[in-house]
């Protein structure tokens, strides 16, 4: 078993492309070193026999090579490599699989469907906030999708049916040509399959619902880009796409959508399969997540178990890794929550995820000082959004970045743009903007007593006069946040 100082690699040998994926373990957290994709198509390329041909085994083993290049000096021990789908079912996946383990350097194990449906859990449970509900997860993959149902850190019910993204392109659209009828006999074919497992998952259907790996990215990616849903993936947004994709009529038309070429051609399989899942599990909205197969071999492979607040966790570890004054950190975070609580009902606040978003912020509010005092909060607003933090969606990471950026100075409108209740986050960033210059001295003793009055567009702090008395600089901070906040139409005072 690694220790938890230790580098392990993950290689993924799928039906469409394959990964590989380096990291080390710090605090809880991966630190992602490396990472390497092709897209070998490994399924399309099986003979009417179900052989692998000599083209895609040749520009398979090739592709390990380069892998195997980069794992050479890491011992067995700390390298996990798989196979899925297509190496379950080649006929000559066995004598495929000899090249491959030389190729690459290490052995390679072909791994059921259940075994991958488990790994794809545990790395969805790692990356997306455990709320308590059940959660279905499902996850399209080059020649098998996974269903599976689980709580917390543990499935509890796993099936791997036989249909992917590669062979329902192969199937339906070969040619590259894409019709509303060759769409419409994909779903079709995909729901006479889903429906012998439809009653099985009948239970999970919700919003806990999860869409793990490339397929449903590069779908959620479109929809997003599109502006057809600022996150995750909507019944609406995903009919659209659909749509679309007849309307382009053909493979490689599909760059317009901003799709990658390499994924292309079994772009509209996927499509059709995810539209056939959201009509017999009747999905209105899944959620994204950017752990699956690999992340879960890493996680497994070192036996840590999915933390019941993985937010939490990410957050309190980058503090860390960017030295914030925890102390600081908390007297702004204690304030900051103190002041929401008191007006979360005039304001409308009554969303918990906000109070977890000032939270988080508040603890981060000083990361970017780490890289220059001037401008820090531009900088920390950078760091949340592109840092590595499980349990966040982009669209949430997003989110927290505009509470950062906006912790002082005026308030940016572009900052805020296609983030979804915009109101209500601003004014949770009045709370941390707030607090940060009642606590500028950054004095443990000098904390106020402070309670509020507020109404729909208007905030009275309340401050005993003898704190008041001696803090001119407070005074100059509030004066001019007053006339900032003007802008969000909120008239702030002091009693």
């Amino acid at each position: 078993m690694p220790k938890t100082s230790d580098v392990v690699a993950a290689v993924d040998l799928g039906s469409n492309s394959f990964h590989m994926k380096i990291a080390r373990a710090y605090e809880g957290e991966l630190l992602v070193l490396d990472r390497m994709r092709e897209m070998v198509h490994l399924g399309a390329g099986l003979d009417e026999d179900g052989s692998l041909n000599r083209e895609v085994q040749q520009r398979a083993l090739a592709c390990l090579a380069r892998f195997g290049e980069r794992l050479r000096a890491m011992p067995g021990r700390a390298v996990r490599a798989v196979g899925t789908n297509t190496l379950r079912n080649a006929k000559n996946s066995k004598e495929f699989l000899a090249a491959a383990e030389k190729a690459l350097g290490h052995s390679i194990k072909v791994i059921s469907g259940d075994e991958e449906a488990r790994l794809i859990y545990l790395g969805v449970a790692h990356t997306l906030a455990d709320n308590g509900e059940r959660r279905l997860v499902l996850d399209i993959g080059g020649g098998s999708t996974e269903l599976i149902i689980g709580e917390h850190s543990k499935p509890t019910h796993i099936r791997s049916l036989e249909m992917g993204c590669v062979s329902f392109s192969v199937r339906f659209f070969k040619d590259g040509e894409i019709t509303g009828k060759r769409m419409q006999r994909a779903r079709e074919a995909a729901t006479e399959i889903l429906a012998k497992v439809e009653s099985d998952f009948r239970n999970s259907r919700g919003k806990n619902s999860v869409g793990a790996s490339g397929t449903i990215r590069a779908v959620h990616d479109i929809v997003r880009e599109s502006k057809w849903t600022p996150d995750g993936i909507t019944r609406e947004s995903l009919e659209k796409l659909s749509e679309a994709l007849v309307k382009h009529g053909a493979v490689e038309k599909l760059r317009a959508l901003g799709l990658n070429p390499d994924r292309a051609p079994v772009f509209p399989g996927g499509v059709a399969i995810l539209c056939a899942l959201f009509d017999v599990l009747k999905l209105e909205f899944l959620r994204v997540s950017d752990g699956a197969l690999r992340e879960g071999m890493l996680y497994d492979m070192l036996g840590w178990p999915p933390d019941d607040d993985t937010c939490s966790s990410s957050v309190a570890a980058l503090a860390n890794r960017f030295h914030i004054d925890p102390a600081q950190a908390v007297r702004v975070e204690q304030t900051a929550l103190q002041l929401f609580d008191q007006v979360r009902t005039e304001w409308n606040l009554a969303d918990e995820q906000l109070r977890r978003m000032l939270k988080w912020s508040a603890q981060l509010h000083e990361i970017g000082l780490d890289i220059a005092s001037n401008q820090h909060h531009k900088h920390g607003a950078y760091i949340a959004e592109h840092a590595d933090l499980d349990g966040f969606t982009p669209f949430e990471q997003k989110q927290l970045a505009a509470v950062l950026r906006s912790q002082r100075g005026k308030f940016s409108t572009a900052v805020w743009k296609d983030l979804g209740n915009t109101a209500a986050l601003q004014r949770t960033a009045l709370c941390l903007r707030i607090a940060i210059i009642l606590h500028r001295n950054r004095s443990a003793d000098g904390t106020p007593r402070l309670t509020t009055s507020a109404s729909r567009n208007g905030l009275t702090l309340k401050l005993a006069k003898s704190w008041l008395a001696d803090r001119p600089l407070f005074r100059a901070d509030f004066d001019q946040e007053s006339e900032y906040v003007k802008e969000m139409g909120i008239k702030l005072e002091l009693d």
